[in-house]
């Protein structure tokens, strides 16, 4: 697949910004930065697969501010150590990034720190992957004191092992006679130190708002506690206020929120089930994310049913539904009770819908936005608390168990 250009994401204006240590990430700045996507095909990986994932990227990049001129596609049999791809590919794009005008590349591929570096010098202009241009996205979403904080602590895992290319007009003094370890080496071994003493803080700081978390936690073990987890975008917040009533932020956007929302279930007695809408995962989400956001992500760990939430209309339903429950592995809910739902019931064909339930018999299917199907899926969550109540109770009444004798 050669370059192409593809239509401008919707306008946004946006501040330049940086982290805290200064390290630029992605320029969204009132002109709006451009970018050129490189995608890589592996395998048996189909090209319908590796278009949606580009199409994928291109979200991320729209709502990191950014806008797509182009993009490219390579068939890659034998990744090359020092760029990932070969030196006459590197030529083809470095000739589509100034033909396009482009200010940077983002690969949907993870590139080694020597790798991003090296393509750099090569093509003359910043290099990105699909990791820094999610990150950026969090850095805008986090709002909360915790959310901030967790983010920024990803943003210097990340940032850690790439700090030499940063400093790359200093590196280039190391080795030789007379300036091995010269001020190059020096300096850039002083911001490892540092970077690892803010995160060294940023942990203990979290682990201070874990223990608050923890607290209110432990008031709720009253409630039947219903965790909404799904794919990002997937409506998980706006089915929060259908069935809530309340006003959770909601935007057509990847990761319009980042921090876990606890609401009471509208029009039950005594409200004894809450809803727990959490952040949206991502195919490819950066290892450093998932560790960070391991304490919000507690929360669902703590509920007694999970709701995996899925966008019925999009046509990687069974992709997003496999990265759900391979995250949730990963933080170790893997084996909690669990219930499809497939929204956004008005997005798609009486057909469609027919041909999905007979994939996923066990679904339920409703709409957020329309309130379709939500009377079954209050029936549903009500039926449930009221199996959970009488497990409780069970619990509470047992007898003690009385030691076996000697």
């Amino acid at each position: 697949m050669s370059s192409g250009t593809r239509g401008p994401a919707p306008r946004r204006n946006h501040e330049k910004e940086r982290d805290t240590t200064g390290h630029q990430w992605l320029e969204t700045q009132k002109v709006r930065e451009k970018l050129f996507l490189f995608g890589v095909r592996r395998g048996k990986q189909s090209w319908a697969e590796v278009d949606e994932h580009l199409a994928e990227l291109e979200r991320l990049v729209a709502t990191a501010g950014g806008v797509v001129v182009g993009s490219m596609v390579q068939e890659l049999r034998q990744p090359r150590a020092a760029t990932l791809i070969g030196s006459g590919k590197v030529e083809e794009l470095r000739l589509a990034l100034e033909e396009e005008g482009a200010d940077a590349v983002v690969f949907d591929h993870e590139l080694a720190p020597a790798q991003q570096r090296n393509l750099t010098d090569l093509l003359g202009a910043k290099v990105l992957e699909r990791a820094q241009v999610i990150l950026d996205i969090f850095v805008r979403a986090a709002k909360t004191r915790e959310a901030k904080l967790q983010v920024e602590l990803a943003q210097m895992e990340y940032l850690l092992p790439r700090l030499a290319g940063l400093w790359k007009h200093l590196e280039r003094q190391r080795g030789g006679i007379g300036v091995r370890g010269g001020p190059g080496e020096a300096q850039i071994e002083l911001d490892r130190r540092l970077i690892r003493d803010k995160i060294a803080g940023l942990k203990k700081r979290l682990q201070k708002v874990g223990v608050q978390r923890k607290t209110r936690s432990k008031r709720r073990q009253q409630f039947f506690r219903v965790a909404l987890v799904g794919y990002t975008n997937a409506g998980k917040s706006t089915l929060m206020n259908r069935l809530t009533g309340s006003d959770v932020y909601v935007a057509d956007q990847l990761f319009a929120t980042l921090d876990s929302t606890v609401k009471a279930l509208s029009n039950v007695p005594g409200k004894s089930t809450l809803l727990i809408d959490t952040v949206g995962f991502i195919r490819k989400l950066p290892h450093q994310l998932v560790a960070s956001f391991h304490s919000t992500l507690e929360a669902v760990l703590e509920a007694d049913l999970l709701l995996i939430v899925a966008d019925s209309a999009s046509e990687a339903l069974d992709v997003h539904l496999d990265v759900v429950a391979d995250v949730l592995g990963q933080i170790g809910a893997g084996s909690l009770p669990r219930r499809v739902v497939l929204n956004k019931l008005d997005a798609i064909k009486e057909e469609e819908k027919n041909g999905l339930a007979m994939l996923y018999s066990d679904a339920f299917f409703c709409s957020a936005k329309t309130g379709q199907g939500m009377a079954e899926l209050r029936s549903y969550l009500e039926s449930e608390r009221c199996r959970w109540g009488q497990e409780v109770r069970r619990q509470w009444e047992a007898p003690p168990a009385v030691p076996s004798p000697r």
